[in-house]
């Protein structure tokens, strides 16, 4: 298995680590040519929306990567990966590769509470009821799905669990798409990543 992870800023050092330690091989994308060797999926990471959207364009990625997506490439988004993928955002008026049919707003919960830790089930992770940690730094949240967009219907992983944080959408899949509000990468839990992988290794065999 091998999978692509957008190193051009931001997290992506941490999803290497733990993609390694599941055994998959890791490519860095950090330019046009880097698209030329072939991968199984790819990883958006968390970061700067606005920079990583920008070096995109400038280093030659973006329309081959966007065209690859929309062929069907797994691919998960993490925090700025999920801004990436959004069809929309409520609070910007850019959007970037918007394949994943829902609406995203960016920094959802303000400076002061830009980063904060909670736990939750997410759908088909959580059936032995442990729940997954989520770390969210300067997080987006899903503030509205766009089903009737889609053939398939889009599963919603995870809320915000019960608090004063609201029960707002942080989670979602549709079909080779995973978007996330918060960052897998950042807790030594693995689950979303072997999710991710089974659904790579599932489009492989196809």
């Amino acid at each position: 298995m091998r999978v692509a992870v957008l190193a051009v800023q931001g997290a992506f050092l941490e999803h290497e680590r733990i993609l390694r330690q599941l055994g998959a091989d890791c490519v860095e994308l950090r330019k046009g040519s880097d698209l030329q060797g072939g991968f199984d999926g790819l990883i958006l990471p968390g970061g700067e929306s606005t920079v990583q959207g920008k070096l995109l364009r400038e280093l030659h990625m973006f329309g081959e990567l966007k065209e690859m997506i929309g062929a069907g490439l797994p691919v998960m988004g993490t925090c700025a990966g999920l801004i990436l993928l959004a069809g929309r955002l409520s609070n910007d008026a850019n959007t970037y590769f918007g394949t994943l049919p829902v609406t995203v707003q960016r920094n959802a919960y303000g400076r002061q509470l830009g980063s904060f830790s909670a736990s939750s089930c997410i759908l088909g992770l959580s059936e032995e009821g442990r729940e997954f940690p989520l770390e969210f730094i300067r997080a987006p949240y899903i503030s509205e799905i766009h089903d009737r967009e889609q053939a398939a219907p889009i599963a919603v992983l995870d809320r915000m669990p019960d608090g004063s944080y609201g029960e707002n959408v942080v989670g979602v899949r549709c079909q080779n798409q995973i978007g996330l509000a918060f960052h897998p990468e950042l807790t030594e839990d693995y689950r979303c990543h072997e999710m991710f992988l089974r659904m790579c290794s599932a489009k492989s065999m196809s």
